[in-house]
């Protein structure tokens, strides 16, 4: 049997898998980020601990196909970052840097982008070869497969879905330097933005807080039925809708996963999106899924094996 490492590199933890070939989970752990020093002692930190998780189960380098890796960043399809914020690292040659590292083959992609392709492989949009994946966290992330292969772009920066500007007349910038990015109404911190407008202006009673209001209270308050929450519900709703059914018309997904944190608030968010994406989809673009991410934390170090099982 042949093994493959998925190694999802995050600013806090690396969570690190071995997998089979035909993408069984056999056993994952996780190791802290060392973000001093610009960086340095990520990778090698990764190698050491790939080197012992071998010595552990007694593995040769013959049964390994290689090392898959995603990383919160850009990513050229050289295994390039030009500069990583949450990792310290400016321009790095990640893939030439980790197979010098391990002796072993490596392939590198941008963290939510190899969430997508795990999604696809064996979560949400299992049997699709078509997918969009939108990660509802403190951003929104985003990551397009298209036949089966992820959307890298010239710079490594395909599906950067939170940041297609979705309001014209926003005067408060986004975390990227531009106004109107998506991010800004339908990430966790894009909801309490809308919440606490919504709660300055409305003096309807509420369940709602406005001081301390979290994404999770404001659907925890429309399972309740609480019509406040409902209106928030609505426009994040909107806003991601609308942008979907743009991103449709370009790529003609079969399914749309959501995942991030968001998305633990369940099925309740489904009629929310796609109510406005059906308003505003193209004919050929309606009949597409929406359904949940199912992985969790599991989809970067799948996606990051099924990254390399693919160039092998």
């Amino acid at each position: 049997m042949k093994y493959c490492f998925g190694v999802d590199i995050g600013g806090t933890t690396v969570k690190m898998g071995l997998l089979t070939e035909s993408g069984e989970i056999v056993e994952k752990w996780e190791i802290t980020t060392d973000t001093s020093d610009e960086g340095k002692a990520i990778l090698p930190d990764v190698a050491s601990s790939i080197s012992r998780k071998m010595e552990e189960r007694q593995l040769s380098k013959d049964e390994i196909i290689g090392i898959g890796a995603g990383v919160p960043a850009p990513v050229t399809s050289e295994g390039v970052v030009n500069g990583s914020a949450n990792l310290g690292w400016n321009y790095k040659e990640v893939k030439r840097e980790l197979e010098e590292l391990t002796g072993m083959k490596a392939e590198i992609g941008n963290d939510a982008n190899v969430a997508a392709l795990g999604e696809m492989w064996k979560g949400g949009g299992a049997g699709e070869k078509n997918m969009i994946m939108v990660t509802l966290g403190t951003g929104v992330g985003g990551g397009v497969i298209i036949d089966g292969k992820i959307l890298v772009g010239q710079n490594g920066a395909g599906g950067e879905i939170g940041h297609l500007c979705v309001n014209y007349e926003e005067t408060d910038k986004c975390g990227c330097g531009n106004k109107g990015c998506l991010e800004q109404y339908a990430s966790a911190t894009g909801i309490v933005r809308l919440a606490k407008k919504k709660l300055g202006q409305d003096l309807r009673p509420t369940a709602l807080k406005k001081e301390d209001v979290t994404a999770k209270d404001v659907f925890d308050a429309v399972k309740a039925g609480d019509e406040v929450a409902k209106e928030i519900a609505v426009e994040f709703g909107t806003y991601l809708g609308h942008a979907l059914a743009n991103l449709a018309a370009v790529t003609d997904p079969a399914v749309f996963v959501i995942g991030g944190g968001v998305s633990k608030a369940g099925e309740v968010l489904i009629p929310y999106i796609q109510e406005p994406y059906l308003e505003r989809a193209f004919f050929a673009n309606r009949k597409v899924r929406f359904t949940l991410a199912t992985l969790g934390n599991d989809a970067g170090i799948c996606g990051a094996a099924k990254l390399m099982i693919d160039k092998a």
